[in-house]
């Protein structure tokens, strides 16, 4: 589904993508883990296209969208959920979702998906109207989730879905998450909790300093001494079966 092909990135005189390479398969789940600074975040961003590389390619469904602009990445079908959720705090929960669905026209439909958000997150629905700012953490990354799944994408990238959230929260992110999954939507994640991510993640990249540093399927790299000791150590949350 998306493949990236030695991508470069500079900040300035930062170089801090250099020539990674992966690749996310339809239906999966690609988890992206490592260290504070490592690039995980600046290789959402580059996908999204509010980040655009020195050279490399970036293809989703057979196109390059590398220099594809942000709504345009959007309507082929790749949203984001952004580190620090992002959520309209001075608009209702309602109103969140429906904007998550901007690109689109179909407004039984939209009334239908916004139904099926709030069965997958009862609390959301529980608070349709109250306002997104007045909402718990926990809650506010439920409304960031569900208004990236009303854009009906085809692939979701999640950037510190669990960053802040107390451990019985985190545990229940990464089972919405494995939810979303198995309903059909691809997802590329981006997390510091190496333990959490890998447990649910089909497949893993540990990113240190702009580079692919290892990779494996997640439950390989959960097994990995190396991973144990530079990551795994300081997990919480881990995802109950």
């Amino acid at each position: 589904m998306l493949e990236i092909r030695d991508l470069h990135v500079f900040y300035g005189g930062i170089h801090a993508l250099r020539g990674i390479s992966l690749k996310v398969g339809d239906g999966s789940i690609v988890t992206l883990v490592g260290s504070n600074g490592a690039g995980k975040s600046t290789t959402l961003r580059t996908i999204s296209g509010l980040v655009r590389p020195k050279s490399g390619s970036i293809t989703f469904l057979g196109e390059d969208i590398v220099r594809a602009p942000v709504d345009g990445v959007v309507k082929r079908g790749v949203v984001m959920v952004p580190e620090g959720r992002k959520i309209f705090a001075n608009l209702t929960v309602w109103e969140n979702l429906r904007i998550g669905a901007y690109n689109r026209s179909d407004l039984r439909e939209i009334a239908q998906d916004i139904d099926w958000v709030y069965s997958l997150f009862p609390r959301l629905k529980e608070r349709s109207r109250q306002l997104g700012g007045t909402l718990s953490g926990g809650e506010q990354q439920m409304l960031a989730l569900g208004r990236a799944l009303m854009a009906r994408p085809r692939l979701i990238m999640m950037d510190e879905p669990s960053l802040g959230l107390a451990p019985i929260l985190v545990s229940e992110v990464f089972r919405i998450i494995k939810s979303i999954n198995e309903q059909g939507t691809t997802i590329l994640l981006v997390e510091q909790n190496a333990m959490g991510a890998l447990e649910v993640a089909h497949y893993g990249y540990v990113m240190e300093t702009g580079s692919i540093a290892i990779e494996g399927k997640g439950a390989e790299l959960l097994d990995n001494q190396q991973i144990k000791d530079c990551y795994l150590g300081k997990a919480v949350g881990r995802v109950q079966a």
